[in-house]
C-alpha cells in the first residue's frame, strides 16, 4: 500500500524520533510504501533555514533527499499540473486555510493516497475525498 506523510510527520521522525507505534508499523513493512510531498521537503528546508527545527546530528550536514530517499527509505512525490488543479478546486475548510498543507491535501486526493498527519484539522477535509489517516 502507499502512504504519503506530511510535514510534521517528516519533522517528527527527522527531528524529534517521536511517531506512534502504528506509523512505525506502516513505515517499516516493507510491502509499503512511503513518499513525501516535495512542498513538505520546501517547507522542512525552510524551518531548518529559520531555525525553528535542527535535524539530529547524525542527520545535521546530509543532504534532505540523500536522507528521504536512501537513509529512510521514502519517495518523493512532486507538485505536479493536476495536483494544483485539485487545489484550486479544494474548498477551504473553517480553521485552516494553510496552503501548503492544502496543496499536499490536494496530492493525497489526487493520487488516491492516503495521507498520515497528526494535525487534526485534516480530518475536516474527508468529506472532499481525502484518506486521512490521524497519528495521535
Amino acid at each position: 500500500m502507499r502512504y504519503l506523510i506530511d510535514t510534521n510527520i517528516l519533522v517528527d521522525i527527522i527531528v524529534h524520533d517521536d511517531i506512534s507505534s502504528d506509523l512505525s508499523e506502516i513505515i517499516n513493512d516493507c510491502e509499503h510504501t512511503v513518499y513525501v510531498s516535495s512542498e513538505s521537503i520546501k517547507e522542512f528546508i525552510h524551518l531548518v533555514q529559520i531555525r525553528r527545527i535542527k535535524p539530529k546530528k547524525e542527520f545535521g550536514s546530509m543532504d534532505i533527499f540523500c536522507l528521504i530517499e536512501n537513509i529512510l527509505g521514502f519517495g518523493v512525490k512532486y507538485v505536479a499540473e493536476e495536483h494544483l488543479r485539485t487545489f484550486f478546486n479544494l474548498d477551504v475548510v473553517e480553521g485552516h486555510n494553510d496552503p501548503s498543507d492544502r496543496l499536499i491535501i490536494a496530492q493525497a486526493i489526487t493520487e488516491k493516497i492516503p495521507l498520515i498527519s497528526s494535525d487534526r484539522k485534516f480530518s475536516k477535509y474527508r468529506k472532499q475525498g481525502l484518506d486521512f489517516i490521524p497519528n495521535y
